[in-house]
Order: C-alpha cells, then structure tokens, then sequence
C-alpha cells in the first residue's frame, strides 16, 4: 500500500492573500490549452489570429469559472440532511473560497460562452467547438491533479497495491469523512480516483483527440467525440470513486449523481458523431 502525501492545499502566504495549489493547476489548465491551440493558430490558412485566441479563452474561463460555480451549487451544494444550501444562504453561490466546482456545469457555461464568441467573430459554432476541444483536456487533467493535492474525491477502500492510507492523526483529514476508521494513524487503504481521472480525462482523452484532429474530418466529429469519450470515462470511474457524502447513491446502490449528468453527454456525443458522418463530404481544415 501507498501513503498519501500530506500536501499543503496553500502553494504559498502572502501575509493574507494565499494562493491555492488548485488555483494554480487551473491557470495551469488555461495556459497549457492557449498554447496548445497557439499552434494550431500558427498554421496557414487556420483562419484564427493570436488576438482571437486570447479572446476566447477570456470567454472560455469566464464560463468555466461561472458555469462551474453554478453547477455545483445546483447538483451538488446540499447539507447532509439533503438540504440545498442555496436556499438556506442566497451567498453560497458566491462564497468560492468554500470550494465546490462542477466540470457539468463548467461545460454548460463554456458553451454559452462559445456561443457569445462565435456570434461576435462571425464563426460557426461547432467549428469553434471544434478547435478547443483537443486543448480541454489539459485543464480537466490539471483540475484533477489539484482534486489530488487537496486530498478530495477519494475511490473506495481497496487492497490493490496503488491504494492510499490516508494520515489521520494531526492533519487536515482528521475527523473527517475519509478517517471514520483508522489503523495505526491511517484511514483504511482507498484507490487514488483523482489520479485515474487525470489519466482518463487528462492524458488519454487529450492524446486521442489531439491525433483525430490533425487529420480531415466532418465538422461536429470532434465536440462528439469528446462529449461521447468524456461521457464514458466518467461514468466509469464513478463506479470506484465515492459518491459526494451530502448525496450518497441516488438508485440501485451504485448511480450517482456524475453518471446521472454524464449519461446525456454520451449520448448527445454518439448523436453528433452520428450526424457529422452522416453527412456526405465537407471536412474541417487541418487547424
């Protein structure tokens, strides 16, 4: 078995200001997909100049920040009496220092903003969504490195060898829901799902869309891809991660709430897969 690192979520203190390592991992996010899509920008022909681009991803983290704040305090913000949180304190949607993202949401507000961008620049809209879906999964795999590094959304106990005990004994986790049974100072042995997602939505979904890209394809092919490999990691690793404690199993004594939300994205992307190839000729440029 492995030992969790006892990271410290705060990177560094500036007398009152702290920055946060999962702040950090999302500006990690944003820079690695702008320059991912800077060079796709510097191509010939790419029909997007660098002032677009920085344009876009404004839009983009403005949409990712605000739909996923949003998302979370509507799925997930409920007391463990099942009490939406929202409702009790009109601020909660506010009070970001409390944490609480929702990658559904995010995506819901980054449409939104996809939108706004292509109606102001004149572009199509899959055709926009079509060149920054290779570059999400830089962010969404940083956004799980910092899920890792802030000891959140742990897997189920396992005695796989990659397992982690968690300390238990005078750190942040003591008491808490990961150390309701503690051996020797440590929680029981959970699997890193954090570390799966990052793998899953991070490395696996970027290198498969990056290489689909680079070649002809229908327009649309792309976003559904991405929504239909997304979709489907999610909803497997959900079957080893905890459920959030405020919500637990919504059905059958495994659904939770990100398969719930992720089985439309499977569908929607096997329908615009469908629907890019059903159509006869027209491929996308090499951008």
């Amino acid at each position: 078995m492995l030992t969790y690192p006892d990271f410290n979520p705060i990177a560094l203190s500036l007398g009152p200001l702290k920055i946060h390592w999962y702040g950090i991992t999302y500006l990690v996010g944003f820079l690695g997909g702008y320059l991912a899509l800077l060079t796709r920008v510097k191509k010939p022909g790419s029909g997007w100049t660098k002032d677009q681009l920085a344009d876009l991803l404004f839009y983009a983290a403005l949409g990712v920040v605000v739909g996923g704040r949003l998302g979370y305090t509507l799925f997930y913000a409920y007391d463990i009496q099942g009490h939406w949180l929202e409702w009790q304190n009109p601020l909660y949607v506010f009070q970001v220092w409390d944490g609480g993202m929702a990658f559904h949401g995010g995506l819901v507000g980054v449409l939104i903003a996809v939108w706004l961008f292509a109606r102001k620049y004149q572009k199509r809209l899959f055709g926009v969504l079509d060149f920054i879906a290779p570059a999400v999964p830089i962010g969404l795999g940083a956004g799980r490195i910092g899920n890792f590094i802030n000891g959140e959304l742990w897997g189920k106990v396992s005695d796989l060898p990659w397992a982690m005990r968690i300390p238990c004994v005078n750190t942040r986790f003591t008491g808490g829901e990961y150390c309701q049974q503690v051996v020797n100072g440590y929680s029981l042995p959970r699997l890193p799902t954090q570390l799966y997602e990052c793998f899953l939505e991070g490395v696996v979904l970027f290198t498969v869309l990056w290489i689909f890209s680079l070649k002809p394809r229908p327009r649309m092919a792309i976003s559904g891809l991405f929504a239909l490999l997304y979709g489907i990691f999610r909803f497997l690793v959900e079957f080893v991660r905890l459920p959030d404690p405020q919500l637990g199993y919504l059905a059958f004594g495994w659904l939770t709430m990100g398969q719930v939300l992720s089985a439309p994205l499977i569908i929607a992307g096997a329908v615009l897969l469908w629907l890019a190839y059903r159509r006869r000729g027209g491929t996308e440029a090499q951008t």
